[in-house]
């Protein structure tokens, strides 16, 4: 999302740019209709950006901060499932040394270590289950949860690409209207900037494909 956003400012001002150059070009001062139709387009470049960086604010807010938040619950998550394997680490190794001592001939010695071992097994035993639990009950949670956080950050996001391209869409018609030459037709425009193209094509200075 965040390369997203950067591309598409990167976009704006590059149109922006674009549309400076051309209306400082020299050639305008030979054409007034070029000038005037490079001056509405100029400025509805920098009317594009000004809308394209309020969008791109809009989502760092409802969409990247919430998701960078998001994303710094992981780390103790992780910690806490360490925690626990840790845990059952040590239980599985007390837990085993109990048993062989019960497999044994119940002598005297044999008997006071396995009370030993059953005793330094409780306490870990009873940490492992607590660990256990925890994770039992709060990884649910956490997993159903996310739908309930995200969907707050996916509506603002549809919010503010539908604001954005209807302002895009308002503000093309009006430029469409600015510089369009009235009564040709789509066919007409496509020869028309094919002709324009092949002349380009034509200039020495323009290298071969």
């Amino acid at each position: 999302m965040k390369k997203s956003t950067e591309a598409d400012l990167a976009m704006s001002k590059a149109a922006v740019k674009i549309s400076a150059d051309l209306l400082s070009n020299p050639l305008c001062d030979q054409d007034q209709a070029f000038v005037d139709s490079m001056t509405a387009l100029d400025t509805a470049m920098r009317r594009m950006d000004s809308f394209n960086q309020e969008k791109v604010n809009q989502i760092q807010k409802t969409v990247i901060d919430p998701l960078k938040k998001y994303s710094g619950v992981f780390p103790s998550l992780n910690m806490a499932v360490k925690r626990r394997e840790q845990a059952l680490q040590d239980y599985k190794r007390l837990q085993s040394k109990a048993e062989k001592y019960e497999e044994k001939d119940k002598t005297g010695p044999v008997m006071v270590k396995l009370h030993q071992a059953r005793e330094e097994l409780r306490p870990v035993r009873d940490d492992f289950e607590v660990k256990n639990k925890q994770l039992l009950d709060e990884m649910p949670k956490f997993y159903h949860s996310r739908i309930d956080y995200f969907q707050p950050s996916f509506e603002a996001l549809i919010r503010a690409q539908v604001v954005y391209y209807t302002e895009m869409y308002k503000i093309f018609s009006e430029l469409t209207d600015q510089i369009d030459q009235a009564g040709l037709t789509d066919e007409q425009r496509e020869r028309e900037t094919e002709a324009k193209l092949s002349e380009l094509r034509a200039l020495s200075i323009v290298a071969d494909d």
